[in-house]
């Protein structure tokens, strides 16, 4: 009976004919409710639920979506990102003695990362760039001032670095900057990877969207984080064709040269 109940799911979900974005309720096709079930399509992800008290049908799964679905979507979401605009405060400044320290302990170039040093804080700066153009930036503080990390402006995109058909979440910008900055081995050199630092602790859409225009995404979070881990993969694999997961034994900006040479062999195959 399960199976014929799922059959008859995926064939009612089917003749929905949902397009990328949208939920349709209608009648549950098991228990007959009336307007009780709802289905989804969110970027090729598809889930379903009944409401109706005693009905358990719910569900997931993945659907193709066309060529005319994802150049919407993105183009959406560009629209959105650009509508934004960001001006750097002016306590913001460049070439700051100030952050070398940091960029010391951490062995971060602050001219190749665009690194600058927010005066009134005491924060070392990332910049945020999108088309070569500076959209946002978020700040980390040398002392004791909290929060730790600051976002200055409300521009969604993550913090990036690197070049690479292959992007590594990680969860702060010293991580990203290492990953996108490094070689295979861990060692300065051409990087591989790109990586993309989130800054918080969940996914956005602008966050997949952005994910999607990579081949392969690998999520390597701290150790002590496998559950949020294993939701960002599940969450990315409506968006990225292979979404790969990165056990850490510690924060890969620490160079620990077992996680580079696993985070290597991941990547390779």
């Amino acid at each position: 009976m399960k199976v014929i109940n799922m059959i008859n799911i995926k064939e009612h979900i089917s003749d929905m004919s949902l397009s990328n974005g949208e939920t349709k309720r209608t009648n549950c096709p098991v228990c007959g409710g009336v307007k009780t079930f709802t289905a989804t399509n969110n970027m090729g992800q598809l889930v379903w639920n009944c409401y109706k008290a005693g009905c358990k049908v719910s569900g997931g799964t993945r659907t193709t979506l066309t060529s005319e679905d994802i150049r919407k979507s993105l183009g959406t979401a560009a629209q959105e990102t650009e509508a934004i605009t960001f001006e750097k405060p002016e306590w913001i400044v460049h070439n700051s003695v100030d952050i070398n320290d940091f960029c010391n302990q951490w062995k971060l170039e602050p001219r190749v990362l665009g690194l600058m040093y927010d005066v009134r804080e005491h924060r070392v700066v990332f910049p945020v760039v999108h088309n070569n153009i500076m959209v946002d930036a978020t700040g980390r503080a040398l002392g004791k001032k909290l929060p730790k990390w600051k976002r200055y402006g409300k521009n969604p995109l993550p913090y990036v670095h690197g070049y690479g058909k292959t992007a590594v979440v990680v969860e702060d910008c010293v991580s990203a900057a290492i990953v996108g900055a490094t070689g295979s081995s861990g060692c300065s050199g051409s990087g591989v990877y790109v990586g993309v630092a989130v800054l918080g602790t969940s996914l956005s859409e602008a966050h997949k969207q952005y994910l999607s225009r990579f081949s392969t995404v690998i999520v390597a979070l701290d150790p002590d984080a496998l559950p949020k881990t294993l939701q960002f993969a599940r969450e990315l694999k409506g968006y990225v064709n292979d979404v790969k997961v990165l056990r850490l034994t510690d924060d890969l900006k620490y160079r620990n040269p077992t996680d580079f040479e696993n985070l290597q062999h991941l990547g390779e195959t």
